[in-house]
Order: C-alpha cells, then sequence, then structure tokens
C-alpha cells in the first residue's frame, strides 16, 4: 500500500526547501504545482476558477504519476481548497470534484506534515505575498485541513536540519 504524506504551509514556510531536502535524502517528493501553473500560465491567475482548476489538474496529474511506496507531496488538492478560502472565491467544479476523491479514496495520510512560517518572507516571482497575508493563510490553511478531519503535526520554525528531521521523524513511524 501506497503512504501519500502531504508537506504543507502558508507560502514562504520553507516546504519547497525541506522537499529537496527530503528528495536529497532518497526520498520520493512530488513537486507542487501552483508554483509551476503560475510560471507557465501566468495569465491564468486573472480567472480564479480556471487557475484553481488548473492546479488541481496538475496535482492530480503528478499524484497518478508518483511511484514508490511512501511519496511526500508539496502541498495537495486540500492545500487548494484553502487557497480558495483565502481568495473568497467557491471552490469550481472540478477542485470540488478532486477534494470528492481523495475524501473518498482516502488518498493521503490523515497526518499532515504543517510547516510552519519561519517569521519573513522571501518574494519570488510566484511569490508575491506580504507576511501579514501568508499568517492570514496560514490560519486558512490549517483551519480547511482540520475541518475535512485531518491531523496537523507541526513543522515549526527551526534550522533546516531540525525541520527534515522532524519530517524524517513523522514518515518513518507509520
Amino acid at each position: 500500500m501506497t503512504r501519500r504524506y502531504v508537506l504543507t504551509g502558508a507560502p514562504g514556510a520553507g516546504k519547497t526547501t525541506i522537499a529537496a531536502a527530503l528528495r536529497r535524502r532518497g526520498h520520493v517528493v512530488v513537486a507542487e504545482a501552483a508554483t509551476d501553473v503560475i510560471g507557465q500560465t501566468p495569465q491564468l491567475e486573472a480567472d480564479s476558477a480556471a487557475f484553481l482548476d488548473r492546479i488541481v489538474a496538475v496535482q492530480r496529474e503528478r499524484q497518478l504519476a508518483a511511484t514508490g511506496a511512501l511519496q511526500v507531496f508539496d502541498r495537495s488538492p486540500v492545500c487548494t481548497l484553502a487557497l480558495a478560502a483565502y481568495l473568497g472565491v467557491a471552490p469550481p467544479r472540478d477542485l470540488a470534484r478532486e477534494a470528492e476523491r481523495i475524501a473518498r479514496e482516502r488518498t493521503y495520510e490523515r497526518r499532515v506534515l504543517f510547516v510552519r512560517l519561519m517569521g519573513f518572507i522571501t518574494l519570488t516571482a510566484a511569490r508575491r505575498i506580504s507576511l501579514a497575508e501568508s499568517e492570514r493563510f496560514e490560519r486558512i490553511h490549517a483551519e480547511v485541513y482540520r475541518d475535512l478531519g485531518y491531523e496537523l503535526v507541526d513543522v515549526p520554525p527551526a534550522p533546516l536540519e531540525h525541520r527534515v528531521a522532524r519530517v524524517a521523524e513523522v514518515i518513518a513511524a507509520a
């Protein structure tokens, strides 16, 4: 049976850095979709429904293509639901269907690795959010996961090696 863990948190929390360190340790890590969608089709950002549906389509493609008995995902469709809530829009049809599918199939482990903000934001071409907005997103994000019955396992602010060790400890314990 495949175990799929979600590594999540607000923009700028350090998820991608942790994911890269896990990959270097030999773990199967599935890359975040939203950053790639922004880079490949920036025009979609103007259309929330199309943007969210494209993100969830890429997430589904990557989930179905991933191999290995243990997989770590840099975000999941639940994160895309949280993004819809953050944007103040109803989840579009494809996102709602994918959320129903992953709940029905129990696609992801119920314990979710929730990477907490470090207290600063490094802006990038895809990350154009203030620390205050990222903190707001973090609260919404946690609420959406909890409302869907997931258990959040905190990955607190700390040096990278401590955060990676925390994640490795959780995924090895199952």
